[in-house]
């Protein structure tokens, strides 16, 4: 069986639980926070999560598990067999990841942990993500999903690093980032209604508290 190594509140790793549980495989959640220690490093090379194990050994970087899994498992398909209508797919949840979740991602000990962040790059981070949501505005079809008419990788990424994003747009510019983009928030309601997405929001939900704690510790 596969098992997944992470932990609820990570964005990342529920991109990869949800499409497991959207491919109707099944799996094992493994707890594991990472870090530098020797034990975990032989897990992740980078002390990160999320990381799928197989028969084989394991695998890091979501953007790998998620190709891996499309390729090596059966279940619902989470991306197109047609070359080009899959390089747009995963071109458009590169985009999100490079140019909304990332930026977003520097100024979250701010907008969520009530640490301080400098200005200079809370300046760096609203440029970017008003330069990588005209960008999703561009590229995405939201007819009704990210890239189509079904759910895919890109639609993963977007659920799980819009809301983070536009709650730092939010939090820290009082700007709303999905102003332009009815159909993009319309989107997240819908998928908000997906029972496995409602699955996945009640464990985050109830692992939230000792990831809290975790975090107040190391301050």
């Amino acid at each position: 069986m596969l098992k997944l190594y992470g932990f609820c509140v990570s964005n990342y790793y529920n991109m990869v639980k949800l499409a497991l549980l959207e491919k109707g495989l099944p799996f094992e959640e493994v707890p594991f926070y990472a870090g530098q220690s020797p034990e975990a490093l032989a897990i992740s090379p980078r002390g990160k999560v999320p990381v799928l194990r197989d028969e084989q050994g394991f695998i890091n970087e979501t953007s790998v598990i998620l190709e891996y899994i499309e390729q090596s498992q059966d279940g619902t398909p989470l991306l197109p067999s047609d070359p080009f209508e899959r390089a747009q797919i995963l071109a458009l949840a590169k985009e999100i990841e490079l140019y909304i979740e990332l930026p977003g991602r520097a100024c979250y000990p701010e907008a969520f942990f009530g640490m301080t962040v400098p200005d200079a790059i809370k300046d760096k981070t609203k440029a970017e993500l008003l330069l990588g949501f005209a960008s999703l505005g561009r590229h995405g079809k939201f007819a009704p999903y990210v890239a189509g008419d079904s759910l895919s990788i890109a639609d993963l990424y977007f659920l799980y690093s819009v809301p983070l994003a536009c709650a730092v747009g939010k939090k820290l510019f009082d700007i709303d980032l999905l102003a332009e983009m009815p159909a993009a928030r319309a989107l997240l309601e819908r998928l908000e209604q997906n029972p496995n997405v409602q699955r996945i929001a009640a464990d985050r939900e109830a692992a939230m508290p000792a990831f809290m704690a975790m975090v107040a510790s190391r301050k």
